[in-house]
Protein backbone atom coordinates (compact mmCIF):
# COMPACT_ATOMS: atom_id res chain seq x y z
CA UNK A 1 0.00 0.00 0.00
CA UNK A 2 1.05 3.29 -0.77
CA UNK A 3 -0.10 6.87 -0.87
CA UNK A 4 -0.19 9.48 -3.69
CA UNK A 5 -2.33 12.77 -2.45
CA UNK A 6 -5.80 11.79 -1.83
CA UNK A 7 -5.08 8.56 -3.32
CA UNK A 8 -4.50 4.99 -1.76
CA UNK A 9 -3.14 2.28 -3.91
CA UNK A 10 -3.42 -0.69 -2.77
CA UNK A 11 -0.86 -3.73 -4.30
CA UNK A 12 -0.63 -7.25 -3.78
CA UNK A 13 -2.74 -9.73 -2.58
CA UNK A 14 -5.96 -8.41 -0.59
CA UNK A 15 -7.37 -11.35 0.85
CA UNK A 16 -8.01 -12.97 3.90
CA UNK A 17 -4.45 -12.80 4.87
CA UNK A 18 -3.71 -9.57 4.15
CA UNK A 19 -6.74 -7.98 5.13
CA UNK A 20 -6.21 -7.28 8.91
CA UNK A 21 -3.26 -5.68 8.73
CA UNK A 22 -4.35 -3.57 5.62
CA UNK A 23 -7.18 -2.62 7.84
CA UNK A 24 -5.93 -0.32 10.19
CA UNK A 25 -2.83 0.54 7.82
CA UNK A 26 -5.58 2.07 5.42
CA UNK A 27 -7.93 3.69 8.14
CA UNK A 28 -4.77 5.57 9.72
CA UNK A 29 -4.74 6.95 5.94
CA UNK A 30 -8.24 7.62 5.58
CA UNK A 31 -8.57 9.39 9.18
CA UNK A 32 -5.43 11.82 7.27
CA UNK A 33 -7.72 12.52 4.22
CA UNK A 34 -7.63 9.49 1.62
CA UNK A 35 -10.61 9.98 -0.53
CA UNK A 36 -10.18 7.56 -3.29
CA UNK A 37 -8.61 3.56 -2.64
CA UNK A 38 -7.14 2.05 -6.37
CA UNK A 39 -7.15 -1.75 -6.66
CA UNK A 40 -5.35 -1.06 -10.06
CA UNK A 41 -2.25 -3.08 -8.99
CA UNK A 42 -4.12 -5.63 -6.84
CA UNK A 43 -3.31 -8.78 -8.14
CA UNK A 44 -5.75 -11.53 -6.24
CA UNK A 45 -9.00 -10.70 -4.43
CA UNK A 46 -11.62 -12.55 -2.36
CA UNK A 47 -14.51 -11.81 -0.13
CA UNK A 48 -12.22 -10.49 2.45
CA UNK A 49 -11.40 -7.42 -0.30
CA UNK A 50 -15.12 -6.55 -0.20
CA UNK A 51 -15.67 -6.93 3.50
CA UNK A 52 -12.42 -4.42 3.60
CA UNK A 53 -13.88 -1.87 1.40
CA UNK A 54 -17.39 -1.82 3.00
CA UNK A 55 -15.50 -1.49 6.64
CA UNK A 56 -13.58 1.56 5.15
CA UNK A 57 -16.87 2.71 3.55
CA UNK A 58 -18.32 2.77 6.74
CA UNK A 59 -15.76 3.78 8.91
CA UNK A 60 -15.51 6.85 6.81
CA UNK A 61 -19.26 7.50 6.65
CA UNK A 62 -18.98 7.29 10.58
CA UNK A 63 -17.17 10.21 10.60
CA UNK A 64 -18.83 12.52 7.88
CA UNK A 65 -15.99 11.92 5.21
CA UNK A 66 -16.50 9.86 2.14
CA UNK A 67 -14.43 7.84 0.02
CA UNK A 68 -14.63 6.10 -3.88
CA UNK A 69 -13.15 3.04 -4.76
CA UNK A 70 -11.49 2.86 -8.48
CA UNK A 71 -10.54 0.14 -10.20
CA UNK A 72 -11.84 -2.54 -8.71
CA UNK A 73 -10.62 -6.33 -10.14
CA UNK A 74 -13.56 -7.98 -11.92
CA UNK A 75 -13.62 -10.65 -8.97
CA UNK A 76 -14.48 -7.82 -6.60
CA UNK A 77 -17.01 -6.69 -8.88
CA UNK A 78 -18.40 -9.93 -9.07
CA UNK A 79 -18.34 -10.25 -5.15
CA UNK A 80 -20.32 -7.20 -4.80
CA UNK A 81 -22.99 -8.17 -7.11
CA UNK A 82 -23.32 -11.97 -5.85
CA UNK A 83 -23.22 -10.76 -2.58
CA UNK A 84 -26.24 -7.60 -3.53
CA UNK A 85 -23.40 -4.88 -2.39
CA UNK A 86 -22.29 -3.21 -5.18
CA UNK A 87 -24.61 -0.04 -5.26
CA UNK A 88 -23.05 0.19 -1.79
CA UNK A 89 -19.38 0.57 -3.34
CA UNK A 90 -18.79 4.29 -4.48
CA UNK A 91 -16.47 4.19 -7.78
CA UNK A 92 -13.91 6.60 -8.72
CA UNK A 93 -13.59 8.00 -12.47
CA UNK A 94 -10.17 6.46 -13.59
Amino acid sequence: MRREGNRLLLEGAVTVGTVPSLLDAGAAHLRDGVEVIDFAAVTEVDSAALALALAWLRATRASGRTIRFANLPRAMENLARLYAVDELLPLART
